[in-house]
């Protein structure tokens, strides 16, 4: 969304390290293994330049949920029967500064690994997934100790149900209405939805979602009348996500307003322009020796950020610390 962020461009970023652990793409070149099932992306172009950077086979931990056993291997993980490699040493060994973390929602022993990965590296890390760890106190503290700035929680998409939600219930309320209830709900048919039909594994990924919604609310705001989640899986919608928003407002005299909406988007490049520009904010901070969470970015980018606030606000402060005149 930046095509310069102090001088880096999205073309200076190099991948230098990469961990999965299903068995079509461990061992696989990069650019080879993203096009491997059950990746059922959006192609923006069909062939990549050679990255010849191998995928390392991770800790399974608790990164795949029981349920998915049960679906067509395209539809799903297929684990690799391979030893897991030591993360922070091979982390260590490529020179690597920013780690991405896309696990799967539930997968909180993992991201946690990956977090202590990267304070053992001294790697900045860029929680993308509903595990709260950047917007904790005790792991922020932790980072900042360590002179390592992070990202996080739990990435938007660059235009997606959050965001327009978020804008729809700022755009009510500069207008005066009262909003009574409002729902968001979702479905998709990736392995990111299949994962969350374990309803177990949600806690985290629903109040994330809530919480991007109900910070914008009033204080005493009824809880039972915002509902924000997902809702289903559909195979045939692959990489495809369909949101349904309603809002039920009041206006002048108390008349009622009712508004509708859908949103049909591809759902993982949603969020790379996001992740492109959080991660030349990281490099950034890390030139300048910043660390610890890094909270205008975090607010631009994630749902569950350490400071949330409104999303002008959050792009202006954005613009402030690229320029250098705020330090985060």
């Amino acid at each position: 969304m930046h095509p310069d962020i102090g001088g880096y461009g999205p073309a200076d970023l190099e991948v230098v390290a990469a961990f999965d652990i299903d068995a079509r793409k461990v061992g696989r070149p990069v650019s080879e293994a993203i096009f491997a099932p059950p990746n059922c992306c959006y192609r923006i172009i069909d062939e990549v330049p050679e990255i010849p950077v191998p995928v390392q086979m991770a800790p399974v931990l608790d990164g795949v949920s029981p349920h998915m056993a049960h679906y067509p291997p395209e539809q799903t993980f297929v684990v690799a029967q391979a030893p897991p490699v030591d993360v922070a040493q091979v982390l260590k060994d490529t020179g690597a500064e920013v780690l991405l973390n896309y696990m799967p929602v539930g997968s909180e022993e993992a991201a946690r690994y990956y977090a202590q990965c990267c304070l053992e590296a001294g790697v900045s890390f860029i929680n993308c997934m509903p595990t709260f760890i950047v917007s904790d106190p005790g792991w922020a503290a932790r980072f900042t100790a360590a002179g390592i700035p992070v990202v996080g929680d739990d990435v938007k998409s660059q235009l997606g149900a959050t965001i327009l939600h978020r804008t729809l219930v700022q755009l009510f309320q500069k207008r005066g209405l009262t909003v009574d209830r409002s729902y968001q709900l979702n479905v998709g048919g990736n392995t990111d939805f299949l994962n969350m039909l374990n309803r177990d594994r949600l806690a985290t990924k629903k109040r994330s979602k809530t919480e991007a919604v109900s910070s914008l609310l009033p204080p005493d705001f009824e809880p039972n009348n915002l509902h924000v989640g997902p809702s289903d899986y559909v195979p045939w919608q692959k990489d495809n996500k369909v949101a349904f928003l309603r809002l039920e407002a009041r206006g002048f005299g108390g008349f009622p307003m009712h508004l509708e909406m859908r949103l049909s988007v591809e759902d993982s490049p949603n969020s790379g322009g996001c992740m492109i520009d959080a991660v030349r904010c990281a490099k950034l901070a890390r030139d300048r020796g910043i660390a610890g969470p890094l909270t205008s970015i975090s607010a631009y980018t994630m749902k569950h950020p350490p400071e949330p606030m409104p999303d002008d606000e959050a792009a202006r402060r954005v613009e402030e610390f690229i320029q250098g005149r705020r330090e985060r």
